[in-house]
């Protein structure tokens, strides 16, 4: 048993520990603790036999990047999905479904605010909700807001995240002005750590940053905001896994990476970034 625990703690320990199957499942050993870990990158069921409490991390999908009619005016950045964590989760016997949110789809028409991301949850126990689209200049902004909010498009407004309690995520940035030429610039995408950044007179607002957790046994880094392109210099992804913003979309560079639910680039021409897919994370002590 571990050191100063009393043989009454072990016992009762015992008791409450959880039983359970499914998602991908690993074994980690952290301080001197084995746990058991339920990884889900899609939709699926956690099935408990044995009741308790569990550690989790819930990610949803990422909003896709928006895309504006021209290089000259820029589609905001995609808000991160909604990420919720905690350490002390009770989960009764009894089968529970484990809903993965999908990243939004890249914006492919002039106008289009970034499709928003899908939720993800632990049946009705967590439910984190999907990131905000990237705004667009003439565009619908439906979109906009989500468990961190989109960034703004040139002439546009930001969106706004689920600030909580408990807090999911941040604001999308906002648009600060023209710069070169005429050209209007746009805000980052929120990230679960922080707002997405203000765009300046020819700078794209970076994405907000994402929250880094050691749930799975490794340290990872989830729901990164997603860039913004500027007039001369684009916007980074947040935490390096958001899409980054480019005047005219194009690689694989510009989406929200998969399996964290960070924001996809927004775009000036071309196809804006897509959202990164969410993550669904249970563990307990074995």
């Amino acid at each position: 048993m571990p050191r100063g625990t009393s043989l009454l703690d072990e016992m009762l320990l015992q008791r409450r520990r959880v039983n359970a199957i499914g998602g991908t499942e690993t074994v980690i050993t952290e301080r001197g603790i084995n746990y058991k870990v339920h990884t889900f990158t899609s939709s699926g069921t956690f099935i408990v036999s044995g009741p308790g409490n569990c550690e989790y991390l819930v990610v949803a999908g990422g909003g896709a990047g928006g895309r504006v009619n021209n290089a000259g005016n820029h589609g905001g950045g995609g808000g991160a999905g909604g990420l919720l964590s905690g350490t002390a989760l009770p989960v009764a016997a009894g089968n529970y479904t484990i809903t993965v949110g999908l990243g939004g789809a890249a914006s492919t028409t002039n106008g289009d605010t970034g499709q928003k991301g899908g939720n993800s949850s632990i049946g009705s126990l967590v439910v984190a909700q999907g990131g905000g689209g990237g705004t667009s200049y003439g565009g619908t902004t439906a979109n906009k807001n989500g468990g961190s909010g989109g960034g703004a498009s040139a002439w546009g407004t930001k969106g706004t995240g689920v600030s909580g309690p408990p807090r999911q995520g941040y604001d999308g940035g906002a648009d600060l002005g023209v710069g070169l030429a005429g050209n209007a610039n746009s805000g980052g995408g929120g990230g679960a750590g922080g707002p997405g950044g203000d765009s300046s007179a020819n700078t794209g607002g970076n994405g907000g940053p994402g929250v880094t957790s050691s749930i799975s046994g490794t340290s990872t880094t989830y729901a990164g905001g997603g860039g913004a392109p500027g007039a001369t210099t684009n916007g980074s992804g947040g935490s390096g896994i958001g899409g980054v913003g480019m005047r005219t979309g194009t690689g694989t560079t510009i989406n929200g990476l998969d399996g964290t639910g960070s924001g996809g680039g927004g775009v000036g021409n071309g196809t804006s970034g897509k959202g990164g897919s969410g993550i669904v994370i249970i563990r307990y002590p074995i």
